[in-house]
């Protein structure tokens, strides 16, 4: 069995059975005048994970790997947007608003989309999810399922939310879950510090961190 180098200890590839899982990487996230500056936040620390995430992708590409890619988006006519989601956050800018990319977080508005440099490729999934997890009503279990994957690489934004949370639900159902440290960010430096030694407290209780070239390396 091959080893990728990993903490808390190394991750037991299974490549016949594992695909990369892209959470995210969006605009609107990630480009000045999205929500995510909207919201006060400083964007620079997401767009300057773009070349590990897209040197990650390309070598899943490369081994002839499944990529998968999530955007957190609603319908247009906010029917999956619960009150509770919508009204938090910013006061002047509410997810379904118009804003300088279209609407904030709507399915094919500009900033919904994900970034040019990032963009899926011809057979590769995409996965529209209302939540911050990216199996809540979602597809994504059955398409793994179908597939015969049981594990999963991670990478994308932001680590403490959408990350931690889809990593949570895999655990929960079986899946061996790595997160590459080098292509994953937070706005809150600490947060993502904390949301790694979280994931991989306690003998990995919710998955393995490893680095980019090593997961790399493995699949190759």
């Amino acid at each position: 069995m091959v080893e990728i180098k990993a903490e808390p200890f190394a991750f037991p590839l299974k490549r016949d059975a594992i695909a990369l899982v892209v959470i995210d990487m969006q605009r609107d996230f990630a480009e000045p005048g999205g929500f995510g500056a909207s919201l006060g936040n400083d964007v620079s620390r997401i767009t300057k994970i773009i070349p590990d995430v897209k040197r990650l992708i390309e070598g899943f590409r490369s081994a002839g790997l499944p990529v998968i890619h999530t955007m957190e988006c609603h319908r247009p006519d906010l029917s999956d947007l619960p009150p509770a989601k919508r009204n938090r956050g910013n006061p002047t800018l509410k997810i379904g608003d118009e804003g300088p990319m279209g609407r904030v977080l709507i399915v094919g508005e500009p900033g919904t989309q994900i970034l040019a440099e990032l963009a899926p490729i011809d057979g590769e999934i995409v996965i529209e999810k209302p939540g911050k997890g990216a199996f809540y009503a979602t597809p994504l279990g059955e398409i793994l399922k179908e597939r015969g994957i049981e594990q999963l690489i991670f990478a994308g934004v932001t680590t403490e939310v959408c990350v931690q949370t889809t990593m949570r639900e895999a655990n929960d159902r079986g899946y061996e879950c790595l997160l590459a440290e080098e292509a994953t960010e937070s706005y809150f430096p600490e947060f993502k510090t904390a949301a790694i030694n979280m994931i991989k407290a306690q003998g990995a209780i919710v998955g393995w961190v490893g680095s980019i070239e090593d997961i790399i390396e493995g699949i190759a």
